[in-house]
């Protein structure tokens, strides 16, 4: 007890008057000798009391504070003993020292000591409670508990000397009230017919009710199997809510709604498509809905028959194996014609870029656009950071000509201003153009693309024109520039600029070709475009045709209709190489698709990959961080070398062809 720091409250300041008695009984001896003895005799005893009495105050606050001690560590004992939450101590490698009878009570086996935790109960992170972290959703029984450590050090001078307490606290209630309400929470899917106007239209009117009926009975069966509630509010759109328990099976069945309904066949001449939305992230209906439409839009973006989820930030993907669905009718192309006339007309000057790397489509797209633009007498640039191989041969039509204004990203940051409207071409993925910072700092910006949309997109474009349907965006620019004037000029390198485009992303008019196309190749050829000039335009080197031809000499075939190559070739060309040796690869008998891995000289390995629609390579190379077509997609990856990209294309390929579709 000699370390006790509290005071003594029996303890009173006598000291201090036995020494002013001492002093006063000091001068009476001095006058009075017999009377100062006295007085003398009086304060020893005096001090002998004082002491004594000390003394005995001082046993009393000793018996006092051991008494005390002893209760509270009986009370301590006893809390412990009879805590009434489980209570285990562990030491620092998890070995039970110690448990109360709560703690037993959870487990079926009674003789644990020495055990180790992790042995006895499952799911156990011992280093997350040796850090002091509360360790959520343990499961014992039938019950969930939560952990809370509590470390205590044995010896103050050595760290190794450590135990672990552990309080569990039964939180069954709470996580079976938590999974209630994840399982109760509405889900908004919002679903289109993408191609309802095509399909009643090329169905035999007697068969048309037989077609909406089984339309209707297929959806309608597909949220009654969930207890959801749909509304129909147009022919061809439909609004379901159902519990997000059911969300799970969804999945885990790919959305096979979109299997069933493009198996449709009650008269019907082509097949229906649906295109599905899912909203789970809002807190509030209206959020939840805003969420569904905008997966719908991007389902819709991709060309349908497909479903979109949105998590959190991320979207999944389920379906969108086939062919985007040709819209037959021009109004959406007149009314975009027209919208983009008027912004053009409201601008100073208008600025078009492609996509970093351009191809012939990108720069046929951007001659178009800039044509357009300065028909209406306005001020117009190209931004071109690099001529690649790809438009080497269309570019030498142009470089000379003082028409055309060619400018680098810094200049066009440099003439950006309020007045200027930025025109994006072949792309919507901001990362992807010539100029990103463009994009980001212009807030009239308009995106017209041929590609199916990504979760990448230039959301704050004031007008959007992506219609992946089409075969190429220099057949949207082809259309777009007949409507925009009643007699549109264009000169016949232009012309041949964007018949080229159309040529290369249409292998010769073979894949992705439409009525449309063929109607916007027309229409260009009356413009003055030659099939000669343009053939002209694909020209190689005897160089480059002997590397095309060792890649395709080097191809292998994998599930016996993919021909994969892998090319060591080093050349500033690869990947326009790659892409063309692609190509060929389709022309060997047997071959759907076709995939060609090469590595640039800046390092970067590339994937370009073909095919002929059976197979859908841009659902393959999306999963590897990819885009594209279903006939024509691309990958690239930094750091890493052709053989391990060749192995996560294949383990991709197997997934496509295991799981019907690759996320």
């Amino acid at each position: 007890m000699g370390n006790n720091k509290m005071g003594n409250p029996f303890k009173e300041p006598l000291n201090i008057y036995l020494i002013i008695m001492g002093i006063l009984v000091g001068v009476v001896a001095y006058y009075d000798a017999l009377l100062g003895f006295a007085g003398v005799v009086l304060l020893m005893g005096l001090v002998f009391f004082n002491w004594y009495s000390n003394r005995s105050r001082s046993k009393k606050w000793r018996k006092y504070i051991e008494k005390y001690s002893m209760h509270i560590d009986n009370a301590a004992r006893y809390a412990v003993f009879n805590l009434p939450v489980p209570l285990v101590v562990v030491d620092i490698e998890g070995k039970i020292n110690w448990y109360n009878s709560k703690f037993t009570d959870l487990l079926e086996e009674k003789s644990i000591m020495g055990k180790s935790l992790g042995a006895v109960v499952g799911g156990i992170q011992l280093d997350q409670l040796q850090n002091q972290e509360r360790q959520s959703g343990i499961k014992v029984g039938d019950r969930i508990y939560d952990i809370y450590p509590n470390m205590v050090a044995l010896d103050e001078a050595s760290d190794s000397e450590l135990l672990i307490m552990l309080y569990w606290f039964d939180t069954t209630d709470y996580s079976t009230l938590k999974t209630k309400y994840e399982d109760e929470k509405p889900v908004v899917a919002m679903i289109n017919v993408d191609n309802y106007e095509d399909v009643m239209n090329e169905t035999k009117e007697d068969k048309i009710p037989f077609v909406t009926s089984e339309i209707e009975k297929k959806i309608n069966l597909w949220a009654t199997r969930m207890n959801g509630m749909i509304k129909k509010y147009q022919n061809d759109k439909y609004l379901v809510i159902f519990e997000h328990k059911y969300l799970e099976h969804l999945e885990a069945k790919r959305f096979s709604i979109v299997d069933e309904v493009r198996e449709i066949d009650a008269g019907n001449k082509i097949p229906v498509t649906l295109s599905i939305g899912i909203g789970i992230n809002g807190t509030t209906p209206a959020q939840l809905e805003e969420d569904a439409y905008a997966s719908l839009e991007l389902a819709l973006g991709r060309g349908g028959d497909q479903a979109v989820l949105r998590k959190k930030n991320a979207f999944e993907f389920y379906g969108g194996k086939t062919k985007a669905v040709e819209k037959r009718n021009r109004v959406k192309a007149r009314v975009i014609a027209h919208g983009f006339r008027t912004l053009v007309d409201e601008s100073a000057r208008v600025i078009v870029m492609g996509h970093r790397m351009p191809d012939m489509d990108s720069f046929g797209a951007a001659v178009g656009v800039y044509r357009s633009v300065i028909n209406r007498g306005k001020e117009a640039y190209i931004v071109l950071n690099t001529v690649t191989d790809a438009i080497l041969n269309v570019h030498e039509n142009f470089k000379d000509n003082s028409l055309y204004r060619f400018i680098d990203s810094d200049k066009a940051l440099e003439l950006l201003d309020d007045d200027t409207l930025v025109v994006v071409v072949d792309t919507h993925k901001p990362s992807l153009t010539e100029c990103p910072e463009l994009v980001e700092q212009s807030d009239n910006v308009v995106v017209i693309d041929h590609h199916r949309r990504s979760t990448e997109f230039i959301e704050k474009a004031v007008l959007k024109y992506l219609e992946p349907y089409a075969s190429s965006t220099s057949e949207l620019i082809a259309e777009l520039i007949q409507y925009m004037e009643n007699k549109p000029k264009i000169e016949k390198e232009e012309a041949d600029a964007l018949l080229a485009g159309i040529t290369v992303d249409t292998k010769n008019f073979s894949l992705k070709t439409g009525v449309r196309t063929f109607d916007a190749a027309a229409y260009l050829r009356r413009q003055g475009a030659d099939t000669i000039r343009v053939r002209q335009l694909f020209q190689d080197d005897l160089e480059t045709f002997i590397d095309k031809a060792t890649i395709v000499g080097t191809a292998i075939r994998y599930r016996e209709s993919i021909a994969i190559s892998t090319s060591d070739i080093s050349s500033e060309s690869i990947q326009l190489i790659a892409a063309q040796a692609a190509d060929d690869l389709l022309n060997i008998r047997g071959i759907n698709a076709s995939f060609v891995i090469a590595q640039k000289t800046d390092g970067m390995v590339i994937i370009s990959g073909r095919s002929l629609g059976e197979v859908n390579v841009q659902v393959i190379l999306e999963s590897l961080g990819g885009g594209g077509h279903l006939e024509v997609a691309g990958a690239q990856f930094e750091e890493t070398d052709v053989m391990t990209v060749k192995e996560q294309l294949i383990h991709a390929i197997d997934e496509y062809f295991e799981e019907g579709v690759v996320k």
